[in-house]
C-alpha cells in the first residue's frame, strides 16, 4: 500500500489522466444519447473532451486549464449545451486553483463559482418551477462551488503552514550548527591559549636552566645537577598540564579512569613565583587584603596572567632583571600588578599584539580578562621596564 501511494504521488498527471478518461467515458454515454444532429453532437463531444482535458492537466497547467474550463462553459451557454456530468470538471478546477499560490486565479475561480449556477439557472430554467424556486435552486447549486473553493484554499493554507514550519526547522538547524561551530571555535581558542601559556612558560624555564647547566657543567657539577632537576620537574609539570588540557579531547582516557591535574588557581601563584625564582629570576611576591574563595574563572585568569607576565619578563627583560607580583583582594574584585625593571618589551608587542605573532601572549591576556569582565592595562613603565595592571571583578551571586 505504501509503495502504491508513493507511485501515485510521484505521477500526479497519470492519476488525473485516469480520472479524465473515466469522466470522458461517462460523458460518452450522454453524447451517444444526443439526437440533435451532427452539429450538436460535435458540440457535445468538444465540450466533453475539453473538460476532460481540464481534469487531466489541472496540476500541470492550473491557470490555463481554468481558462479552458471558462471557454467550455461559455460554449455551453452560447450553443445551448445543457448541464451534464462533464461539468464536474468545474468543481475540480476551482479546487485546484484555490489550493495553488496564484492569487488572481483563486479569486477568478471564486467569482466564476458564484456566477456559474446563476447563469445556468437563467440559461436553462425549469419550466414547471416558479422563478422564486429557480432562484433558490441556483443558491443551492452555488454551495458545491463554494465548498470546492474553501477546501482548496484551506489546503493552500495548510501547505503554506507546513512549508513555513519546514523552513523554520531548517533555519533552526542551521543556527544550531552555527552555534555548535562557534562553540567549537571558542573551545579551540581557549585550549590554544592554555597550551600557549603552559608551553611558553615551562619551555622558557627549561631553556634558561639548560643554558645555565651547560655553562657550569664543568666548573660546578652540583649547580648543573640542580639545573637539570629543575628542567625535569618543569617538564613533568608541563606534561601534566598539557595532559589535563588534552583530556577534554580524549574522553576514552577519562572513561578508563585517567585523572587530570585540576586547573590552576590563585593559591598556586606562590608555587609559580617560587618556580620562576629557581629559574634565576628574582621575584617579589606580595598579597594585600584578606584572601577568600573566588570564582574558578577568575582564579584561572589570575594565574595565567601572572604566568604570562613573568614569561614575558624572562624573554624581553634583559639581564639582571627583577620583577614584582602583587595580588590585592578588594571587596568586589581581585587586583593584579606585575612589574619588572628590565628594558621592557617593544612597542609592537603590546599594541594590538604585533604583526609577527610575538604579542600573542598579551592578546591572550586581553581575551582572558575580557571573558570575566575585567580590565587590563599593559605598557612600559616611565622609569623603565614593563607593567601589567589587571582588575578582575567578582560578580554578585557567584
Amino acid at each position: 500500500m505504501h509503495r502504491l501511494y508513493d507511485f501515485l504521488r510521484r505521477h500526479p498527471t497519470g492519476v488525473d489522466s485516469f480520472w479524465a478518461l473515466l469522466l470522458l467515458a461517462l460523458s460518452g454515454l450522454a453524447v451517444v444519447s444526443e439526437t440533435g444532429g451532427h452539429a450538436r453532437l460535435a458540440l457535445h463531444v468538444l465540450t466533453a473532451v475539453a473538460l476532460s482535458a481540464v481534469i487531466a492537466l489541472r496540476r500541470r497547467w492550473p491557470e490555463k486549464m481554468l481558462l479552458l474550463a471558462t471557454a467550455a462553459g461559455l460554449l455551453q451557454l452560447a450553443f445551448d449545451v445543457g448541464p451534464n456530468i462533464w461539468d464536474f470538471a468545474f468543481l475540480v478546477i476551482i479546487y485546484t486553483v484555490a489550493s495553488g499560490n496564484t492569487r488572481w486565479a483563486s479569486r477568478y475561480a471564486l467569482v466564476g463559482g458564484l456566477l456559474a449556477p446563476l447563469l445556468a439557472t437563467v440559461r436553462w430554467p425549469d419550466p414547471v418551477t416558479s422563478a422564486g424556486k429557480n432562484v433558490i435552486g441556483a443558491v443551492f447549486l452555488t454551495v458545491p462551488f463554494i465548498l470546492a473553493w474553501v477546501l482548496g484554499d484551506s489546503v493552500r493554507t495548510r501547505r503554506a503552514y507546513w512549508a513555513q514550519l519546514e523552513e523554520r526547522a531548517t533555519r533552526l538547524e542551521k543556527e544550531r550548527e552555527q552555534q555548535a561551530q562557534i562553540a567549537v571555535t571558542a573551545e579551540r581558542a581557549r585550549i590554544a591559549r592554555e597550551l600557549h601559556d603552559v608551553v611558553a612558560h615551562n619551555v622558557s624555564v627549561m631553556v634558561v636552566q639548560a643554558d645555565g647547566a651547560a655553562y657550569v657543567l664543568d666548573s660546578s657539577p652540583e649547580q648543573a645537577k640542580q639545573a637539570l632537576e629543575t628542567i625535569s620537574g618543569t617538564g613533568r609539570q608541563a606534561l601534566a598540564e598539557m595532559r589535563r588540557l588534552l583530556g577534554v579531547l580524549r574522553t576514552d582516557d577519562a572513561a578508563e579512569g585517567g585523572e587530570y591535574v585540576p586547573q590552576p588557581d590563585v593559591e598556586q601563584i606562590g608555587d609559580l613565583v617560587e618556580q620562576v625564582r629557581r629559574a634565576g629570576l628574582p621575584v617579589e611576591f606580595r598579597i594585600e587584603g584578606a584572601p577568600r574563595p573566588l570564582p574558578s574563572g577568575v582564579e584561572l585568569t589570575a594565574y595565567r596572567i601572572v604566568q604570562e607576565a613573568l614569561t614575558n619578563t624572562r624573554k624581553h627583560g634583559g639581564p639582571d632583571v627583577g620583577a614584582t607580583v602583587r595580588l590585592t583582594y578588594f571587596d568586589d574584585g581581585l587586583g593584579l600588578l606585575v612589574e619588572d625593571d628590565g628594558r621592557g618589551a617593544q612597542h609592537e608587542l603590546y599594541e594590538a599584539g604585533g604583526a609577527d605573532g610575538m604579542g600573542h601572549g598579551l592578546i591572550g591576556m586581553r581575551e582572558r580578562v575580557g571573558m570575566v569582565g575585567g580590565t587590563l592595562d599593559a605598557g612600559p613603565r616611565p622609569g623603565g621596564g614593563f607593567r601589567i595592571s589587571v582588575l578582575l571583578p567578582i560578580r554578585s551571586g557567584r
